[in-house]
């Protein structure tokens, strides 16, 4: 049995090779996977490809691989997690740069489930506040075009303290800034999305 609230016990069970405690991991970081990976796919590539898969495939790779992690705590979880969707992201839109080079044909995917795109709604609103009631599908559409109007760092800013969860000081760190710069692209930038929402 995987306790639930224990997180350091959970994430101890993970590192030691508990399949059960890992994909409990996974599910509990499925909200703010799939946000983040909507967000970093952009307009273009999120018409072309499915986030549904790239999470799915995210998820794949880090059960396949999971005696990579050996470091019990929640933050290096959450970077190896979100550093694998990452980099299928990129990877993804390598891939759809060259088929548009080479004039091939492009693959429209479906969407996404109600319930998935609850789940979503829950992770953007830690950062917006949508004034009235909206259709979730609607709402999610609006708070990812006003993501979409953000420069790449100030997304990749917004995405890393909202939905990656990472300090102020681990983000500079990450960025190679400092972390008074941190803070100012990220009020910036959601000041940006809060008055895009508002329009």
């Amino acid at each position: 049995m995987v306790p639930g609230d224990d997180s350091k016990i959970l994430h101890e069970r993970a590192a030691a090779g508990d399949e059960a405690a890992m994909a409990l991991l996974m599910d509990r970081h499925l909200p703010s996977l799939r946000a983040f990976v909507r967000a970093r796919l952009g307009p273009e590539l999120r018409a072309q490809e499915s986030a549904s898969d790239l999470v799915q495939s995210t998820c794949r790779e880090v059960l396949v691989a999971k005696e990579r992690f050996q470091h019990p705590s929640p933050g290096a979880f959450r970077a190896w997690l979100f550093t694998t969707a990452a980099r299928k992201v990129s990877e993804r839109l390598k891939r759809l740069r060259a088929l548009k080079r080479d004039a091939g044909p492009a693959l429209s995917i479906g969407g996404d489930s109600q319930t998935m795109e609850s789940r979503l709604l829950g992770v953007y609103n830690r950062f917006s506040s949508p004034s009235h009631q909206a259709q979730v599908a609607d709402e999610i559409a609006r708070v990812e075009g006003a993501l979409d109007h953000l420069t790449e760092e100030q997304r990749e800013v917004v995405l890393l303290a909202h939905v990656v969860e990472l300090s102020r000081a681990e983000i500079a760190e990450r960025l190679g800034k400092s972390e008074v710069a941190v803070r100012s692209i990220l009020h910036r930038a959601l000041a940006q999305v809060a008055s895009t929402l508002d329009r």
